[in-house]
């Protein structure tokens, strides 16, 4: 039975460079909702609206794809935040509508370790800097819940600088 990989924490917490080894050490195939977007509707987002407006629409489509190469026994890692209840439901949905295990990785950092990295990731990506700022990050990180044990997820966690 394949396995459904996805990832929770706060903006700046790691999960796209975690989630990269981790299809690497799992041997699984990496889905990066950032290459996703950028690809299909490059130079239109522009703010965190944006993001969600696109977000939404992209969802339907990958649902399906997940589905369909988790079906045939391949493990998924999905670079796509799990940040909030209603999106880890969604995850949920395509693991089990698919037969597939799951499990949620919890990048559990604090604020700062978050704004440390995202002050590094604008020097390593300068396209970036104008999105990984503290005023985004602030905003965004208000929409963000930890996941809890009533929501029925397999969790794995990692705190500090793991």
């Amino acid at each position: 039975m394949a396995t459904l990989y996805f990832f929770c924490g706060k903006m700046g917490a790691g999960k796209s460079t975690k989630s990269k080894q981790w299809a690497k050490d799992k041997h699984a195939v990496l889905l990066s909702e950032d290459e996703w977007l950028s690809s299909l509707y490059p130079n239109q987002i522009a703010s965190f609206e944006d993001y969600l407006t696109f977000s939404a629409q992209l969802k339907p489509l990958v649902k399906k794809h997940v589905q369909n190469i988790l079906r045939v026994g391949t493990d998924v890692v999905m670079d796509f935040p799990a940040n909030t209840p209603k999106l880890r439901k969604w995850f949920l949905e395509i693991a089990s509508e698919a037969n597939a295990n799951h499990q949620l990785i919890f990048l559990n950092i604090t604020n700062d370790q978050c704004l440390r990295q995202i002050a590094q990731r604008r020097i390593q990506q300068p396209e970036r800097a104008a999105f990984d700022t503290e005023e985004v990050f602030t905003h965004v990180t208000t929409f963000f819940k930890a996941p809890e044990a009533s929501e029925g997820l397999n969790i794995v966690e990692f705190s500090g600088e793991e």
